[in-house]
């Protein structure tokens, strides 16, 4: 098991997305516009995070 982590920040806003796109948002833990998450690359975060790109900016730590 690899021990990667990513940086994920919340760049466009949530409000009037998909409902299942807003709790894939809240399932990386991010709540706010600009906040930024330290997560686990696993597969399940990684497909939360391909689920909802285009709301995210991800780098690797």
């Amino acid at each position: 098991m690899s021990n990667k982590q990513l940086r994920v920040t919340l760049v466009k806003s949530k409000h009037g997305r998909l409902e299942n796109h807003k709790q894939c948002v809240a399932g990386l833990g991010l709540r706010r516009m600009h906040q930024s998450r330290i997560v686990l690359d696993t597969p399940e975060n990684r497909g939360m995070i391909n689920k909802v790109s285009y709301l995210l900016k991800v780098e690797e730590v």
